[in-house]
């Protein structure tokens, strides 16, 4: 780490600090839930793994007032044709449900999945532009609570 020496609060620069990340994610949470009035965060995980206890895929995600944001999503190379990816998304559906959530949120570069998530009702909601290699970020957006089939573009 450099230290800038100075009286009072002082800059530090360092490479990755896990308990640093996971006080500002305290922080703004707690900030975030008092200015929403939205209630307490929560996160849970899917995992697939084969015969051999190898990991096949899995998801991650967080749920918050009714959101449940899908952090990550990732299925092995030689599985992604038997619908790994599908069974987990309708599985996170199915708990982010049953927490109470009533809409999804991802993200996915245009080099990744934004058609898959397109397919399963999602709807591009944004774009940031400047990923590596002339790519985006594509945010879409899903509401839970119109059931099954084409959803209305959110708002």
């Amino acid at each position: 780490m450099t230290d800038h020496h100075t009286e009072g609060p002082r800059l530090t620069r360092g490479d990755r600090d896990p308990e640093l990340k996971q006080r500002l994610s305290d922080e703004l949470t707690a900030f975030n839930s008092a200015a929403s009035g939205a209630g307490e965060y929560g996160s849970f995980s899917l995992k697939v793994t084969d015969g051999a206890g190898e990991l096949v895929g899995g998801l991650t995600a967080w749920t918050w007032g009714g959101l449940c944001g899908i952090e990550l999503l990732w299925v092995r190379a030689e599985s992604r044709r038997d619908g790994w990816g599908s069974k987990l998304l309708e599985a996170a559906e199915e708990e982010a449900r049953a927490r109470g959530c009533d809409r999804v949120a991802v993200s996915s570069f245009t080099f990744q999945a934004p058609g898959f998530y397109q397919r399963h009702g999602f709807v591009e909601t944004g774009r940031m532009q400047g990923i590596p290699g002339g790519h985006a970020d594509v945010h879409l957006f899903k509401r839970l609570d119109w059931g099954t089939g084409s959803a209305p573009a959110a708002n």
